[in-house]
């Protein structure tokens, strides 16, 4: 039997986005919230020559710099004030997920509700704020030892850059709260997000150059087209695919009513882990490889062979890459997912697995399904993202093309398209609340 959700959400259309002005503001704003962002990446940070960086990014182009790139939507590459983009709230994010796993004081805020949500988000930004600044630190040390990319190197440069990078962060962050509350929602994913699709048409402009040049054979960029095709149907395919485990809530009578039993689903999602395991596995892998680009020739013999075979598409790339996104897929789905507290919260409201008892038992089973689809969740994200990067070794495809900024693209586009159509939804049903109370004032 169709709902009302649904039969309302098949009669959405461009007519009911056009009658929406509320959601359209929020999308003029997250629009303009955008552009800032793609603004400051084109600011460069001062005190750096950007012609000894290009030749520098363009060495070392294929490690974890290629990688940041992407996220930042070009800012490395042309070291902009927004070069650390939003990764370091990211970063600040996952730890703090994972320290409520060993410290009572955060486990204890996390089940408090809004109020200790607010207080861990407080604790989020803080930790940002260090982070970006260890990282800016890092990185002004970094560009001195390049020779001549700092114009004058010392300690103004050093402090100059901790400011700026560190509150090319700050501002990040704010931005994309606001696009969360005053826009269409997903604010940090959107900012990700827009950073990869600004430079796709460049990289997508590159590789017909590359077929004009007969660097890469007609036939070659029609199959990487298919190929991205099939792999971003096959992501939203697997991305909406859930485990429903049936939740029977018993007979219950109130004063002299006798209320039937209801029966609802418990929805496990297949990939519970997002896109956190490709991109962690991804930046440990390529981290040794970018180190020793840049102390080339001081670095022992036997350390050079290990990391060149830890290039894009090698072996020992691949299993190592496979294997820490299996990792990370079952680590990270064990962190934002606790099956003894959602069996608790079951208990609790009277709700159990038909066959299951209450309790530590429904727990037991909770965690032996979540298990189990997580083999297929892991295996998923490891197809995606290595048979692209197989393609971007040994065809030259560029590196936008990888699995990762593919799931990261379909996903926050589905996440998005989502979030538009329930305020449209909410903009209905107000239209038929309203339509019905003046139709019961006419009568």
């Amino acid at each position: 039997m169709v709902s009302a959700a649904e039969q309302l959400a098949a009669n959405l259309n461009f007519s009911a986005l056009a009658k929406a002005e509320e959601l359209k503001k929020r999308i003029w704003f997250t629009l303009g919230a955008l552009l800032v962002y793609r603004l400051g990446t084109y600011i460069p940070l001062p005190g750096i020559d950007p012609a000894a960086w290009e030749q520098i990014f363009q060495t070392n182009a294929g490690g974890i710099l290629g990688v940041f790139n992407m996220f930042a939507g070009g800012g490395i590459h042309r070291m902009a004030i927004f070069a650390l983009n939003i990764m370091p709230y990211i970063s600040a994010s996952i730890i703090i997920q994972l320290m409520t796993t060993v410290s009572p004081e955060l486990e204890r805020l996390k089940k408090e509700g809004e109020q200790g949500r607010k207080v861990m988000n407080q604790y989020t930004r803080y930790l940002t704020v260090l982070l970006a600044a260890v990282q800016s630190y890092g990185i002004s040390v970094g560009l001195e030892g390049f020779g001549q990319t700092v114009t004058d190197p010392g300690l103004f440069f050093r402090i100059s850059t901790v400011i700026t990078l560190t509150g090319g962060t700050i501002f990040l962050m704010w931005l994309g709260e606001q696009v969360t509350q005053r826009g269409i929602g997903n604010g940090i994913s959107l900012i990700i997000l827009s950073g990869i699709v600004a430079e796709l048409p460049r990289a997508i402009a590159g590789t017909l150059e590359l077929g004009r040049q007969g660097a890469l054979s007609t036939g070659l960029i029609l199959a990487v087209s298919v190929m991205a095709i099939a792999v971003i149907a096959f992501i939203v395919f697997m991305e909406r695919a859930q485990r429903r485990l049936l939740i029977q809530y018993p007979k219950r009578q109130v004063g002299n009513r006798m209320f039937e039993g209801q029966s609802s689903h418990l929805p496990l999602k297949l990939n519970t882990s997002g896109v956190i395991p490709p991109i962690f596995a991804s930046s440990l892998l390529l981290l040794p490889t970018t180190v020793a680009n840049f102390n080339a020739g001081q670095i022992p013999d036997w350390l050079a062979a290990i990391t060149a075979q830890l290039g894009h598409g090698r072996p020992l790339f691949l299993l190592l890459y496979v294997a820490l996104i299996i990792f990370f897929a079952f680590f990270y789905t064990a962190i934002v997912f606790n099956p003894t507290e959602t069996a608790e919260n079951l208990k609790k409201h009277g709700g159990f697995i038909p066959g299951i008892r209450p309790g530590e038992r429904t727990a037991e089973y909770i965690d032996y399904v979540l298990s189990r689809i997580t083999v297929i969740g892991a295996a998923y994200l490891a197809v995606v993202c290595v048979l692209p990067e197989i393609l971007i070794s040994y065809a030259a495809v560029p590196f936008y093309f990888g699995g990762t900024s593919l799931l990261i693209v379909v996903s926050v586009t589905m996440d998005t398209v989502a979030q538009i159509q329930g305020y449209l939804l909410a903009h209905q049903y107000e239209g038929l609340i309203k339509r019905s109370k003046l139709r019961g004032r006419r009568r």
